[in-house]
């Protein structure tokens, strides 16, 4: 999905029981937004396809009929199980727990809280292998803090061209990705935008892009500048305070299964944006007996839009 189609349908929705001269006027805006972006050479982030684009509407497999639901028993641990060379894990029937390494999918929203649930969606977007890429092979780096692999994604979704970052992440990314897809990233890398341009395209972009515009913006400035700790780029895109009912939210409670499309049940329990507790449950017949768990296309979606999209990982808590 782009931008400018979520845009349009968030407007969409706000606007639901309004005139046809407000809905009219909520579409100029769109049109002189895309207008002055061109004029920057920045169109392509309201026209072409987010880096990741996984939302509430590909979250379908949540089961709110096994919601109180469980095995009955304690979980094992997940790690017990047969590993594959992705980073993965060789299902057989059984109840099981792992607290994950995640990390944010969606700068400018709020994290997780509030008891909103989390549902399993596929991992989607114009970016997706290589965000999948740093994932699957960080499992066998465990010498790469967990920090800099969110900074990574971090200049992935904000478009920023890994050879203006520093040496450090630089170095990270060159550990985790190959030559061809740092070169493939650096070429659908974004300028900068001057400060002055900027305020006037958040005076024009629809409101329910203006913070995720800003906060990539404010993140690829910072990543590029260099010198930066985490906790000024956390701060950007993981938004403090009490989140709002985001554009499409669903009441999802904490807890809930998910009908996981291979054949087993999955549900996610995070803590914060950077750990989460995964279960998974099957039984002797269930059809994902044997099937592969890949952590890395997986992402936890909360029910609330202005939250957190959750990438998850094989990588354990620490």
């Amino acid at each position: 999905m782009t931008r400018r189609a979520f845009a349009g349908g968030a407007v969409a929705f706000g606007a639901l029981g309004a005139g046809a001269a407000q809905s009219q006027d909520l579409g100029g805006i769109l049109g002189r937004a895309t207008d002055l972006l061109g004029d920057l050479g920045i169109d392509n982030w309201l026209e072409g396809e987010a880096p990741i684009t996984t939302n509430l509407e590909d979250a379908v497999w949540g089961n709110p009929d096994a919601d109180g639901w469980s095995p009955g028993y304690e979980p094992a641990p997940l790690t017990t199980l047969e590993r594959t060379a992705i980073g993965g894990f060789v299902l057989r029937p059984g109840y099981y727990r792992m607290a994950t390494q995640s990390y944010c999918l969606h700068a400018g929203t709020h994290g997780p809280g509030g008891g909103d649930g989390y549902l399993f969606a596929p991992l989607r977007g114009s970016q997706e292998e290589a965000v999948r890429d740093i994932l699957r092979n960080s499992v066998r780096r465990p010498d790469i803090v967990q920090q800099d692999i969110q900074v990574t994604i971090w200049a992935i979704l904000s478009r920023t061209r890994f050879e203006d970052m520093n040496a450090r992440i630089q170095s990270v990314a060159a550990q985790l990705l190959t030559p061809e897809q740092l070169a493939r990233l650096n070429r659908s890398a974004m300028d900068l935008v001057p400060r002055g341009a900027m305020n006037r395209v958040m005076g024009e972009i629809p409101a329910p892009l203006r913070s995720v515009f800003q906060a990539e913006a404010d993140l690829r400035r910072r990543l590029t500048q260099g010198r930066s700790t985490y906790a000024q780029l956390e701060e950007i895109a993981v938004l403090g305070g009490n989140a709002p009912v985001g554009p499409g939210s669903r009441t999802i409670p904490g807890g809930r299964w998910s009908d996981h499309p291979d054949g087993y049940r999955i549900r996610y329990m995070p803590s914060g944006y950077s750990h989460t507790t995964t279960e998974i449950w099957l039984d002797e017949r269930s059809a994902g007996v044997g099937a592969e768990y890949d952590p890395s296309i997986h992402v936890a979606v909360p029910g609330n839009t202005a939250r957190q999209r959750l990438a998850q990982s094989g990588r354990e808590r620490v």
